[in-house]
């Protein structure tokens, strides 16, 4: 054998038994290879308390992670502080006090076009709008108020119960404002009738503002108004002697149509839900 086949790192030629690819080829004695390290599966019931708190749409992980540090957190009556501490979803987590739903909130924006009705179901078996956001969520969405069969423009669906009830109280002002189309043009004393307010079969209303649409027939009007009553701005023109052929709701809580068109949907930004929240 030559110096050195093996000095330069090759193995001796000839006959030698060629070396199976499979088997290593230097094996020492009670030399074992590490094991691989075995991965925890993750059980599907329990979440991170910083997520469950966000979930519940107090604050962002991150901001939860601080509030839980500071102890304004408890799990079953006991505060944790832990880093990453996992809850189940029938555990009784509490922030200052108050229950936490650890359902995620959702918020989806329809651009409701007409003939669809504003209910979860209906026995007559008439279209509703659930049907239109049926693929938005895995979740239980119900409509913000409420829009008339033929009514078209702006609805939001949440799963958040205390958003929802601040956004149809009337106390709150949420603004909400109207492109209204008459059967004739809306005579000036007119417009200032409603301007100065109305008393209707069930009790005065008033308008926070009303106006001609610019470039416009005098047939056409913007309404910015909060009650939330039954067909009010519909009613508030037939008062006069005037029918509304068209209805459309342009904003909502600030909310807009740009890029919306009629009959689809999308999710809030969060942008969006922070303004929603800051509504007071």
């Amino acid at each position: 054998m030559a110096k050195s086949d093996y000095s330069r790192g090759r193995r001796p030629s000839g006959n030698s038994q060629k070396r199976n690819p499979k088997k290593p080829f230097f094996k020492k004695e009670g030399f074992q290879s590490k094991p691989q390290k075995q991965v925890k599966k993750s059980n599907p019931n329990e979440i991170r308390l910083n997520r469950y708190i966000a979930n519940a749409g107090i604050c962002s992980r991150r901001e939860a992670d601080t509030y839980i540090a500071a102890g304004n957190v408890t799990v079953n009556g006991k505060v944790i502080t832990e880093m990453g501490y996992k809850v189940k979803l029938t555990d009784d987590v509490r922030f200052d006090g108050r229950k936490l739903n650890p359902e995620k909130k959702e918020y989806v924006l329809l651009n409701k076009p007409k003939n669809f009705i504003t209910t979860t179901s209906d026995e007559k078996g008439r279209r509703t709008v659930m049907e239109l956001v049926s693929s938005a969520s895995n979740s239980r969405l119900l409509p913000v108020g409420r829009l008339d069969r033929n009514t078209t423009g702006l609805l939001l669906f949440t799963n958040d119960g205390d958003l929802t009830k601040k956004l149809t109280h009337p106390t709150h002002g949420v603004r909400k404002i109207y492109h209204v189309f008459l059967n004739k043009n809306l005579a000036m004393s007119d417009l200032h009738k409603i301007q100065e307010g109305l008393k209707l079969d069930d009790g005065p209303v008033t308008v926070d503002d009303i106006s001609y649409i610019q470039g416009s027939p005098k047939k056409e009007v913007g309404v910015e108004i909060h009650s939330g009553r039954n067909r009010i701005v519909r009613r508030i023109f037939e008062h006069l002697g005037y029918h509304v052929t068209k209805l459309d709701r342009v904003i909502f809580a600030g909310l807009t149509k740009k890029d919306l068109p009629r009959g689809h949907w999308r999710h809030l930004t969060e942008q969006e839900v922070v303004n929603l929240k800051m509504i007071k």
